[in-house]
């Protein structure tokens, strides 16, 4: 179990470290492209892949922590922290996504009252269409291994890469337009910032809800808990499963239910059924499940 963790954590860290490295490359030629290029979409495009390396850093940090088995101080693990990592990125996202909204809507109603908007530099093009391509390889390659590792913050991270993706297509379109389509239409540039925006703050949304919804506790679907009834319902010895709780701690359940057992029975007998319902629960839902089981005589 303890290698199975070891192994995990450092995929984690493999994974992350990668699509740091690009962040960090992508952010510094985005800058540099949208300051010569005097492109306000790739400006906040660079800005968001800053976004980007800063959340990597805190997955980083936060993993390490979320993979400690339990301990006296935490009888459940410390899964919870990886939650929190995936909520600091949805916050971040949003942050950053309404920072951008409010820029491009700044610089479209600047162009409506006849200000004048610099024609972005075929510098600012390329960067875009090197940022699509770039973002969404590490996406697609993120993704893939966040599933496999059952990690919300690893997959919460390969949507970060996927929004960067969406937000440079935005700014390709901006840019592009801005440069072939002429002087009349440099307002595509912070016009495309702001739909890229409403992008960011709707993918943000949906990573923040999972996260609130764990940290006030929210039981697992409905289906799953039916699922964990009839597992235990299957051993002939059980009766009148009731108080089941259930809630997600980081990659992981925990499941408690008080059941019912013959009153005759030996406490060895009906503790061996016990050890298989569990058996038979972390079958179905992982050996890292955390289950209590809470015996009653019936007579």
């Amino acid at each position: 179990m303890k290698n199975e963790h070891l192994s995990r954590e450092k995929e984690i860290y493999n994974i992350t470290l990668w699509g740091s490295m690009v962040n960090f490359m992508l952010l510094i030629f985005k800058f540099v492209a949208g300051i010569v290029g005097h492109s306000s979409a790739m400006i906040a495009d660079a800005v968001h892949s800053l976004s980007d390396f800063a959340t990597d850093i805190i997955i980083i940090a936060f993993v390490r922590i979320s993979e400690k088995p339990q301990d006296e101080n935490h009888d459940y693990g410390h899964g919870k922290y990886e939650t929190f990592a995936t909520a600091i990125i949805g916050t971040v996202l949003l942050s950053v996504g309404i920072g951008i909204l409010i820029d491009s809507t700044r610089n479209i109603i600047a162009f409506c009252n006849g200000e004048r908007i610099e024609a972005p530099g075929m510098l600012a093009l390329a960067a875009a269409l090197i940022s699509i391509l770039s973002k969404e390889a590490i996406y697609r390659y993120t993704m893939v291994k966040g599933k496999r590792l059952n990690s919300k913050a690893v997959m919460a991270n390969a949507w970060h890469h996927r929004s960067d993706a969406l937000s440079s297509v935005g700014t390709l379109v901006g840019i592009g337009g801005s440069i072939f389509l002429g002087k009349s239409w440099r307002v595509l540039d912070p016009l495309a910032a702001l739909v890229v925006s409403l992008f960011i703050i709707k993918v943000s949304v949906r990573l923040i809800k999972p996260c609130i919804d764990e940290l006030l506790e929210k039981s697992l679907p409905k289906e799953i808990e039916d699922k964990i009834l009839d597992i235990i319902l299957s051993f002939s010895e059980v009766r009148s499963p009731h108080h089941l709780r259930t809630r997600y701690i980081g990659n992981r359940i925990a499941i408690e239910v008080h059941i019912r057992m013959n009153g005759d029975m030996t406490l060895k007998e009906a503790h061996d059924i016990t050890k298989k319902i569990e058996a038979s629960l972390k079958e179905e839902f992982g050996e890292n499940t955390h289950i209590g089981i809470h015996m009653e005589p019936q007579n």
